[in-house]
């Protein structure tokens, strides 16, 4: 999966260097002449921001591997949003939110020989305002620097624009196709080399 986003990632005009942040022990498994490849850390922050040791132009790109979906279209339309913003710290790739979202707290109540616990409905969120966050993430390189920096428990930021959201940043969203999937089970992986497939045939 990750050669797959580094091709998308080489297809750019924008791209001048390309940074992983692989796992302890696979450092050797990847190479070339456009890839450095640096230590990945204990918790996403900390991988970030050894990749980011690396990085010598104005902006970044965070992407994981995970999404390997990613198109170089996709890229370039982040980046392009970002220039045509001044003002903005980044902008990232997010779908709208199409489920209906519960807020839940857990409840306890008593049942024969124990205590049993379930999940409660508190109340429902409004999805015409959520937006479900993916990468790529693309921002001002000294923002995130600072945001990182900054942060007093990078450890707890599930991506890079909530960092720079904590630091007061600016960050827009650019509206993505469902064809941008993560993967994290086998058919997720599945449907992701029929949808490669399918490109790579037309």
């Amino acid at each position: 999966m990750v050669e797959w986003s580094l091709d998308a990632f080489r297809a750019c005009d924008s791209v001048r260097s390309i940074v992983v942040a692989a796992p302890p022990g696979h450092i050797g498994d990847l190479g070339g002449h456009d890839l450095a490849v640096v230590s990945g850390g204990a918790t996403r922050a900390q991988s970030v921001a050894n990749a980011l040791e690396a990085v010598g132009t104005e902006y970044v790109a965070i992407h994981d591997a995970a999404r390997p979906l990613l198109t170089p279209e996709l890229l370039e339309a982040l980046v392009a949003d970002l220039d045509a913003a001044p003002d903005a710290a980044g902008t990232i790739a997010a779908a709208p939110v199409t489920d209906t979202i519960k807020r839940a707290s857990v409840c306890s109540f008593p049942s024969p020989g124990n205590e049993k616990e379930q999940l409660k409905i508190e109340d429902s969120a409004d999805r015409s305002r959520l937006w479900a966050a993916q990468t790529p993430q693309v921002f001002r390189t000294a923002a995130l620097r600072e945001a990182l920096i900054a942060a007093e428990r990078p450890e707890e930021a599930t991506d890079e624009a909530m960092l720079v959201e904590w630091n007061g940043g600016t960050v827009h969203i650019h509206p993505v196709a469902e064809q941008n999937l993560k993967v994290t089970t086998p058919l997720d992986l599945l449907v992701a080399e029929l949808v490669l497939q399918s490109r790579s045939s037309t």
